[in-house]
Formats: structure tokens, C-alpha cells, sequence
């Protein structure tokens, strides 16, 4: 099942705004959200990190939680398991996020289903640094 049409991947990726927070980012560089954090950012997007630890990641502060963030985030990029992904996406709804962006392998149809009958674009299953170079192509 797809969870992400293309005009809604393109509307995150284009015309979202470019405050990402990225949910599970810190300095380790063999993760996967290190990486794609790098391509948001050379994408013009600017990455908040949001860890337990709270560390500075890419030159950016980081935050406990979503909460703590004290501006406004446009896109929610979830990169814990499908276990944990529904609550970000309840936060996300809850700090104002237009979009909530699950990565390759979360999936949770109930948070699909309440984010977006708040009016919050979602996308699962997809990996925002594999889908901004297909919007060239398209």
C-alpha cells in the first residue's frame, strides 16, 4: 500500500516549509537520519535535531522532544520505530506541523489515519533524501 500520493510527496518536499525537525537525529554518522539530514540540509532545508540526548548535530541545537522546540516546524521527519512513530505523529499534529514524513520501514496506519483527518500531510514509508532527486526527473 502506498501512504504518500506524488503530489503530496512533492507538495512536503517543495512548497512545505524548510524547518524540518528530525526525530531521532544525534552525531552518530552510520545512522540513517545523519545522512539524510545532510541531504535535507543541502536541499536547502533547514534540520532541527530531536534526541534524548539533545545534542548539536550539523550545526544545528538540538531538543529533547518536539515540545521543546521554541519556534515552529514545518515538516516532522520520523526516523524511530513504527512502535513509537504514532506518538511523533500525535506531537506533530499537536505543535502545529503541516506535514509528518515516516521513513523506510515505519508504518502505523492508526497515525496515518488521525494525521491526517487533522489536516496534517503524511507520508510512511518513504525516504525524503530518495524522493528529492525524483522530483528533477518528474
Amino acid at each position: 500500500m502506498s501512504y504518500g500520493d506524488r503530489d503530496t510527496v512533492r507538495r512536503i518536499l517543495q512548497d512545505t516549509g524548510d524547518t524540518w525537525a528530525v526525530v531521532g537525529l544525534s552525531n552518530n554518522t552510520r545512522r540513517a537520519a545523519y545522512g539524510v539530514a545532510q541531504v535535507l540540509q543541502r536541499a536547502g532545508k533547514r534540520v532541527v535535531p530531536v534526541h534524548p540526548k539533545a545534542e548539536t548535530v550539523l550545526g544545528e541545537p538540538g531538543y529533547a522532544s518536539l515540545a521543546e522546540i521554541p519556534f515552529g516546524v514545518d515538516v516532522v521527519d520520523v526516523f524511530v520505530n513504527s512502535g513509537l512513530a504514532g506518538e511523533v505523529a500525535d506531537q506533530a499534529v499537536a505543535v502545529g506541523a503541516q506535514a509528518v514524513w515516516f521513513q523506510l520501514d515505519v508504518v502505523d496506519e492508526a497515525a496515518y489515519a488521525r494525521t491526517t483527518a487533522a489536516g496534517v500531510d503524511m507520508v510512511m514509508d518513504r525516504c525524503p533524501a530518495i524522493e528529492l532527486p525524483l522530483l528533477d526527473r518528474a
